[in-house]
């Protein structure tokens, strides 16, 4: 029997109710705004550096919808580091809720993050 490769989530929850609209998807600006968030996981764990602002996220095509219920995985990949910035890739996975797990992947995207300092000033990773 295969072991089924355990990846480390940078957030994981499951989508209530108050994510969706009339017809029971989650909107996608929910998604949109938990791979931020995740992305800015992965930045602060990848340097140590505490503060950073998202300056772009590449385009992002959803390829199933997220209903309530299910469990929605954020796995984040840091691809480059840079002086003050910092590339980092989503990968959204929807476990579909009462399905036995039964898993789906919703979406991808690549972000982009500049450090700041406690001024909003653009600095060095790691200073």
């Amino acid at each position: 029997m295969e072991k089924e490769e355990i990846r480390d989530a940078a957030i994981r929850l499951t989508m209530m109710p108050r994510d969706t609209n009339a017809h029971g998807t989650v909107f996608g600006g929910i998604i949109l705004s938990y791979i931020d968030v995740a992305g800015g996981v992965e930045a602060v764990r990848h340097t140590k550096h505490e503060r950073f602002v998202t300056v772009a996220m590449k385009e992002v095509i959803f390829h199933e919808p997220v209903f309530i219920g299910d469990l929605v995985s954020f796995y984040a990949e840091t691809l480059r580091v840079g002086n003050t910035s910092i590339t980092v890739h989503v990968d959204v996975e929807a476990e579909r809720f009462g399905n036995k797990g039964q898993k789906v992947l919703v979406t991808s995207a690549d972000l982009t993050f500049v450090a700041i300092n406690e001024n909003r000033e653009k600095v060095r990773i790691g200073s």
